[in-house]
């Protein structure tokens, strides 16, 4: 079957959204975005009344488009997750969101609750790990993995919103600054490196600074390489995100990397993203190593 053939047999089954992930990482804040966008919702449903509550919710003349969150507490669906979701996928157009976050931020988190983990291990961080283990197979059969280490949940309800295409969710562009030597971001789209300009990490008086303050900006600047590479990617940007909207992509995340993420990409990042709002782009930044 063609391409075109395919996205025709899909889009004339139900949509069901199944959200799912690591403990902690906001499943419960994208299963509400999608919820508040007319979704019929579930939570934590089991496993054997899965393919029943689609069936039913859509037979429904009012729902069209399903939800369900499930977690590493459905253990009968982890086991028998490839079975099921073929089952699943025979009948109805399937689309399952991975979230994910760095598990300094998941610790974090359940700290601030003072929640306890769904697995319980000696420590949070053995649980963290363990949990990730288990949900792996579900995490390589994702159609879109965040990550939502730097996302508040308002920005995390843009993106799902944005990648399932929702009505009123519209276009949404992403820039982030990073530091190579703590891991490409996940979520990335495009990447690119700036760590071929002048590094303001050697200058004793910049060291502390970040790329948010004026002096590493103006130091960062003053090479007439960096001001090139900033007007070349705004042209490159110019060009190519008209066509990714054509396409139908309703999100776009440019990832800005220099080797630790406080000097060169935060200025690069901010410097683009001021021109992409020129363009009347709705525009969000995030500096993740500052």
């Amino acid at each position: 079957m063609s391409r075109s053939g395919r996205k025709e047999e899909a889009a004339q089954k139900p949509l069901v959204v199944i959200i799912t992930g690591l403990s902690g990482s906001g499943k419960t804040v994208a299963l509400r975005a999608i919820e508040d966008s007319g979704f019929f919702c579930v939570d934590n449903l089991p496993p054997q009344l899965i393919d029943e509550f689609i069936r039913i919710s859509v037979s429904q003349k009012n729902i069209s488009r399903v939800g369900i969150g499930i977690d590493v507490r459905e253990r009968e669906f982890l086991s028998q997750y490839e079975s099921t979701l073929e089952t699943l996928k025979d009948k109805y157009n399937i689309v399952m969101i991975f979230l994910e976050a760095e598990k300094a931020a998941l610790i974090r988190r359940y700290k601030e609750t003072r929640r306890p983990h769904p697995i319980t291990g000696e420590t949070i961080e053995a649980s963290i790990e363990q949990e990730m283990q288990m949900l792996a197979p579900l995490r390589d059969h994702a159609d879109k993995i965040i990550d939502t280490t730097n996302f508040s949940p308002h920005q995390l309800k843009d993106l799902v919103n944005s990648f399932l295409g929702l009505e009123g969710a519209g276009f949404q562009l992403y820039v982030i600054s990073f530091g190579y030597k703590y891991g490409i971001p996940q979520q990335a789209d495009l990447i690119l490196d700036t760590r071929f300009l002048p590094n303001p990490f050697f200058v004793p008086e910049l060291k502390d600074l970040c790329g948010l303050d004026e002096p590493v900006k103006k130091y960062v600047l003053k090479s007439k390489l960096a001001k090139d590479f900033v007007a070349k990617l705004n042209n490159l940007f110019a060009f190519l995100i008209p066509h990714y909207r054509k396409e139908g992509k309703s999100s776009l995340t440019i990832a800005i990397g220099c080797t630790g993420g406080k000097h060169r990409s935060p200025v690069i990042v901010e410097l683009v993203a001021s021109g992409l709002k020129k363009l009347d782009l709705p525009v969000s930044v995030l500096h993740r190593d500052i």
